[in-house]
């Protein structure tokens, strides 16, 4: 067998081997891309311009928006363009830094939905202390801890999977450079390239779930010392948009990552994929903004006073509703 580790190319399967399969899935998502970005623009917009957004939550909100608007710009894009012009290649340098900026633009949003708990848990279970405890020093500490850790995590992992030889067929079938895909075309052993990156993303991702849960104990906690129900669904519907998308953030990575490559299928592949990598930065927006008030309020004011009136009065009730 031919040594492809040092190939020029990969050639990437696309969405589906199926040209029909592939027409349809290409205009739905391009589609779900165009809302994606409309949705964390506007996150970032209605948070950077009305002033009673400027609070710690929606400092770490903006931030996530940012995070999944350049998460799905990494993978989405390049798929869409390879499909419509039928052209599969990818540059070896190309498919690493691809994987680098996925990589590191999901651990970075582990560590900002870990910070976004912290300061739920700070806000309800230390109101008096929380302005002081959230500092603008202490959100900017925050997030650049997320972005240093993203790059050094995904750096591991890009050399970890990246130092493997690739033997026989380049084709990866999936969608994008993704760990798992890559894994299935390594012809030699990758045992041990798995087991260190299983032990690695174990120590750093369970750390952030395990702080996470601590933190809404701690708020479980202070809640159920509430002696009004009123007071108690308050202080519960402030956490209720972080705790649905750190549901979705972790109940859709583990279906991809919690797996030994060995038992990698493309297709479950590529279905897990589209949930993690597409449909979490498409739905966080949406999340953020059914059940938040102000949001809502800063979105329906970004909307109004926009100089166009193009936008139609039916997608800001998608918006904002």
């Amino acid at each position: 067998m031919a040594n492809l580790s040092m190939a020029s190319v990969f050639l990437l399967q696309g969405f589906s081997a199926d040209p029909k399969i592939q027409l349809f899935s290409t205009a739905a998502f391009l589609f779900i891309y165009l809302a994606a970005i409309l949705g964390n623009v506007s996150i970032v917009a209605a948070v950077t311009l009305d002033t009673r957004l400027h609070m710690p939550m929606y400092f770490l909100l903006k931030h996530l928006s940012v995070v999944d608007i350049c998460s799905i710009s990494t993978t989405l894009p390049r798929a869409l363009v390879a499909t419509m012009l039928g052209s599969r290649e990818i540059s070896f340098p190309a498919c690493a830094s691809q994987l680098f900026a996925f990589i590191c633009l999901g651990s970075t949003e582990c560590f900002l939905i870990t910070s976004m708990a912290y300061d739920r848990c700070l806000a309800i279970y230390r109101p008096l202390m929380y302005r002081a405890a959230m500092s603008p020093r202490t959100c900017i500490s925050l997030l650049a801890v997320a972005w240093i850790s993203g790059l050094l995590f995904s750096a591991f992992h890009t050399a970890n999977t990246f130092s493997l030889p690739f033997c026989g067929s380049n084709v990866i079938e999936h969608f994008f450079c993704d760990i798992p895909a890559l894994l299935h075309l390594a012809c030699t052993s990758m045992d041990a390239h798995e087991a260190v990156g299983f032990v690695v993303s174990g120590c750093v991702i369970m750390s952030c779930f395990v702080l996470t849960v601590l933190s809404y104990v701690r708020i479980l906690a202070t809640v159920a010392r509430i002696r009004s129900v009123a007071g108690r669904w308050k202080a519960l519907s402030t956490c209720s948009s972080h705790l649905a998308t750190v549901l979705l953030f972790y109940g859709t990575g583990s279906s991809a990552y919690m797996q030994p490559a060995r038992h990698y299928f493309p297709l479950r592949g590529r279905l897990a994929a589209v949930s993690y990598s597409i449909l979490t930065p498409t739905l966080n927006p949406l999340i953020y903004s059914l059940r938040n008030k102000d949001m809502k309020g800063a979105l329906k004011k970004l909307y109004l006073h926009m100089p166009s009136s193009k936008v139609s009065l039916s997608m800001l009730g998608e918006i904002a509703h």
